[in-house]
C-alpha cells in the first residue's frame, strides 16, 4: 500500500496518481537530489525511515512538488511495499518510511544493509526537473561530478 500524509490527514492509496504529479517541462534540467538535498535513514522494525533535508530553504519546495509518494516509490521498486511521506516545513524536511524494506528487520534479516542505512543514499541518487534558472545555482561543478577535470 503507498499512501500520503500530510500533517497526518490526506492518504494515496497505490494505482492512483498524486495529487498534483510532477510534468517535467521540455528541456527542462533534471538533477540528483543529492545538490539539493541531504539525508539520513535508519531503522524500525521492517522499516527503514529516510529524512530529506533541503540544503537551501529555496529548495524545499522543490522537493515538496518532485519528491512524490509515486516517484519514491517507483525509485525503490520491487525493495519497499509501501511509502508514507510526512512533510516538516519548519525544518524544510520531508520524511519517507520505506516499509518491507528490511526484510524483517536488523536481527532477522539477512540483508547486508539490516539496518536500512543505504537508503539514504539511494533516495539521493534520484533525478528531479528543475528550472534552468535553478540548475545554474545548484548544478555541481566538474570536479563536483568527479570528471577528474577541472572546472
Amino acid at each position: 500500500m503507498i499512501k500520503k500524509k500530510k500533517g497526518g490527514k490526506s492518504k494515496t492509496r497505490a494505482g492512483r496518481p498524486s495529487a498534483s504529479p510532477s510534468v517535467r517541462p521540455f528541456g527542462y534540467p533534471s538533477i540528483q537530489l543529492r545538490f539539493l538535498a541531504h539525508a539520513r535513514s535508519g531503522d524500525k522494525g521492517d522499516t527503514a525511515n529516510v529524512g530529506l533535508i533541503a540544503l537551501e530553504p529555496e529548495y524545499y519546495p522543490v522537493l515538496q512538488r518532485e519528491v512524490t509518494v509515486a516517484r519514491v516509490a517507483r525509485h525503490f521498486k520491487g525493495m519497499v511495499t509501501g511509502v508514507e511521506r510526512f512533510e516538516l516545513p519548519n525544518l524544510n524536511a520531508l520524511n519517507f518510511l520505506l516499509h518491507g524494506a528490511l526484510d524483517g528487520g536488523g536481527t532477522i534479516s539477512l540483508k547486508t544493509d539490516a539496518q536500512g542505512k543505504v537508503y539514504s543514499t539511494a533516495l539521493l541518487r534520484m533525478e528531479v526537473p528543475i528550472t534552468p534558472a535553478l540548475a545554474r545555482r545548484a548544478a555541481p561543478s566538474r570536479r563536483q561530478r568527479g570528471s577528474g577535470k577541472k572546472p
